[in-house]
């Protein structure tokens, strides 16, 4: 009985998946503005070295 009760108090495996769904954010937030930024500075970068070389 007291290694079930103890077994239910630990919270160390909740807190990690806590720290996990906190890197996923983060990780989705970078990949979204990489996403949202990068496409528009590439095309710009290309648009500007198409026009350099004509």
């Amino acid at each position: 009985m007291r290694l079930l009760r103890s077994f239910l108090a630990d919270e160390n495996g909740a807190t990690a998946i806590e720290y996990g769904l906190i890197a996923a954010g983060i990780a989705l937030a970078i990949i979204t503005a990489v996403n949202t930024m990068g496409g528009a500075l590439l095309n710009n970068k290309f648009v500007a070295i198409s026009t350099g070389i004509k």
